[in-house]
């Protein structure tokens, strides 16, 4: 079985084709970058980069997968409208994946316990927290939009050391290192990546999850655009 999965939920962005075995499974191409460039200019490159790499066509892909939010709202968008164009046909083939779950799959060969977490500006963070032994993942927190210093003394009652990763760990960490046993994800763990999108999408198969038609696929937030979000400020004023 192989999935074709996307990432593009904030900075980096990110494409792989994973192989899956009865016994494990193998990374056939992936791709990521984190270069600046706005997602419209590197995700369809990329997309044929990974093909050309794994030389297959789309053909012989089973299931797509993607980081279909929470995280940047324009991010989120691009990635969900190049999914749909690559699986016009509708089948039902298509996983939707929780961005923050995907980023525990980082340290599936860890035991530990991983709080996922994305800059969502005005001190607030989208974060979800799991629980990771011999290689489960189970989930301790939904996703959610926390102030920080709220994340923080939930994260307290778990009386665990937590590792902090997704492109709000250094923010979530300076803030409450000195109140909270935790420590920040290396470099090479920090950031979504396809691959992780691949390993939570087939996790949700083996778990009963039905795949979609790309028809349905709808991006994924936690709270309105900020732009939403100053227009009904201004008509409540």
């Amino acid at each position: 079985m192989k999935i074709f999965s996307i990432d593009c939920s904030a900075g980096p962005a990110s494409v792989a084709i994973v192989e899956f075995f009865d016994d494990g499974y193998k990374v056939l191409a992936s791709s990521f970058r984190n270069e600046g460039l706005t997602h419209s200019q590197t995700l369809v490159p990329m997309m044929d980069e990974v093909l050309k790499t794994a030389q297959i066509n789309l053909s012989d892909v089973d299931f797509y997968a993607i980081n279909a939010g929470p995280g940047s709202f324009t991010g989120v968008r691009i990635g969900v409208a190049a999914l749909k164009g690559l699986t016009a046909l509708g089948d039902a083939n298509c996983i939707p994946v929780s961005t923050l779950e995907s980023m525990a799959y980082n340290y599936l060969d860890v035991n530990t316990t991983v709080c996922a977490t994305m800059d969502a500006r005005c001190s607030q963070a989208y974060s979800a927290t799991f629980d990771i032994i011999d290689g489960k993942i189970t989930r301790i927190f939904e996703d959610e939009a926390l102030l920080i210093d709220e994340l923080g003394e939930k994260l307290k009652t778990l009386k665990k050391d937590v590792i902090f990763v997704g492109d709000g760990a250094s923010l979530c960490y300076n803030i409450l290192n000195k109140e909270l046993a935790c420590s920040l994800a290396s470099e090479d763990r920090l950031y979504q990546s396809a691959i992780s999108v691949a390993l939570c999408a087939k996790n949700m198969m083996d778990n009963g999850f039905k795949p979609i038609p790309s028809s349905d696929l709808l991006p994924t937030y936690l709270r309105a655009p900020q732009a939403e979000r100053e227009l009904k400020r201004r008509e409540n004023k």
